[in-house]
């Protein structure tokens, strides 16, 4: 029997025992944003180091400025393949409200549904504890199995990704030799349904600004100075209205430099996956599609560039009416950005548009909230067709190659901090729950999901 059949057979037999040590990680109340955990949160990064020592991946807790970091090796030379850096991180969200939950959140259940699939509840049963684990137990089969693993592997695992990993670029920065590899894996991502997986291959990037425009030095009477004084809201209204043309395309000089279109097969593939409108913009009480009008759902959601006004105010807001022409008005725009475009000319774009838009007598103030670039894989790259080759075996349908609307910082760290490429692949589903009350992961997704990185860990190898 092929080593593969072998290991995958041994991962099947250690089911039970891996769910066991899955069980013991989610009864660590490991919540990294309240200070009253941090002794849980070390329990975790050391429940983790020796799991990893355990299943031959030597592996240490690191204390950093916040929650220690894991880190581990297992690297023997000749081997094929690239040495891989696996991502993932041992802490999870506050429970509250607790009241909502059916059961303590650190107790973790198997719950049967009516027509007999099974899912796990807990914190941490998806994000990130049970994602991770499918990795180490695909690992701990290998070893088991047949002594090793097929390529060189290290281990980073973090514990404030739920409190915005402060402590992360620190690190990186600090220990930048050490960990920067040939290909991070990262499992903190969904599959597109319960039967079909995905590798997440394009995140989009994000520039932020607030706005504040001052016209009058006071509050005014509307009726007194109403139709003679420029009003802030009339002005930044228009400046707003004018970002978009009557196609929903972005008006900004220079906007689309960078955007790349889809390739053709890839856009095949998202085309024949079955997207409804009705049922997505549906489930908060939407209809139409509001972007480009020339592209389908699933490339506004994941491959085009936005323009979204976040927040809008100025004048009285409060109970009641009063009738003034305000002093200022202020707005918060955000900016998604796909492909190669740049963060800094975006940015200036839309300053000069705003400058140029504003009246002589009036002062604008900026303010910027964050800039990063869109990161997407090669589609050609050959990890990302080895990956699919090993999730198209396990789950008997073709693997995904899919868009993610937001961003994954870590991902952004990798490729800046460590010049390293991300394989973006997970097991959870939409309707986990991540962040809420009754958090769970399908048991198909766990098992299934330690027979993929098992099968994976021989792909990469090839």
């Amino acid at each position: 029997m092929p080593n593969l059949d072998k290991v995958l057979d041994r991962v099947d037999q250690n089911f039970d025992q891996s769910l066991g040590r899955l069980f013991a990680l989610l009864r660590i109340k490991s919540i990294s944003t309240d200070p009253e955990y941090k002794s849980d949160c070390r329990e975790a990064a050391e429940w983790m180091a020796r799991e990893l020592t355990a299943i031959g991946i030597p592996s240490e807790v690191r204390d950093a400025t916040g929650h220690p970091m894991v880190v581990g090796h297992r690297v023997a030379d000749g081997k094929p393949g690239p040495h891989v850096l696996f991502y993932g991180h041992y802490d999870v969200q506050p429970v509250d409200p607790i009241e909502l939950w059916n059961a303590d959140p650190f107790d973790p259940q198997i719950v049967t549904r009516e027509d007999g699939s099974k899912m796990i509840v807990a914190r941490g049963a998806n994000d990130d504890k049970g994602q991770l684990m499918t990795f180490v137990e695909a690992v701990r089969a290998w070893v088991e199995e047949t002594g090793d693993v097929p390529i060189n592997i290290s281990v980073l695992l973090e514990g404030e990704e739920e409190s915005g990993s402060p402590s992360l670029q620190p690190f990186l920065d600090a220990n930048k030799g050490e960990l920067s590899k040939d290909l991070a894996l990262v499992c903190d991502t969904s599959m597109w349904n319960k039967d079909t997986p995905a590798i997440s291959v394009m995140l989009r990037g994000l520039v932020g600004e607030e706005i504040t425009l001052n016209g009058p030095n006071k509050d005014l009477h509307s009726g007194m100075y109403g139709g003679a004084a420029r009003n802030p809201l009339h002005v930044l209204s228009d400046m707003i209205a004018g970002l978009h043309d009557e196609n929903g395309h972005i008006t900004l000089p220079g906007f689309y430099d960078g955007v790349l279109e889809l390739p053709q097969d890839v856009k095949e593939i998202w085309d024949n996956l079955g997207f409804s409108t009705e049922e997505f913009l549906g489930g908060v009480g939407l209809k139409d599609l509001g972007g480009e009008k020339d592209r389908s759902g699933l490339e506004q959601i994941w491959a085009r560039p936005t323009c979204e006004v976040n927040g809008m105010w100025g004048g009285y807001i409060g109970a009641g009416f009063k009738t003034v022409i305000p002093a200022k008005a202020h707005a918060k725009v955000s900016f998604r950005l796909v492909g190669d475009q740049d963060p800094e000319k975006i940015r200036d774009a839309f300053r000069s548009y705003l400058k140029s838009k504003t009246p002589a007598d009036f002062e604008l103030e900026l303010h910027p909230h964050g800039g990063d670039r869109a990161l997407r894989m090669d589609f050609d790259a050959p990890a990302l067709a080895k990956g699919r080759a090993a999730l198209t075996a396990e789950w008997y349908k073709p693997a995904v190659l899919v868009g993610c609307g937001g961003s994954i910082p870590i991902v952004g760290s990798f490729k800046r901090t460590l010049d390293m490429d991300s394989l973006l692949i997970g097991f959870g589903l939409d309707e986990d729950q991540i962040h809420s009350p009754n958090e769970k992961y399908e048991l198909k997704s766990f098992h299934k999901g330690i027979r993929s990185w098992a099968r994976v860990l021989e792909e990469l190898a090839k």
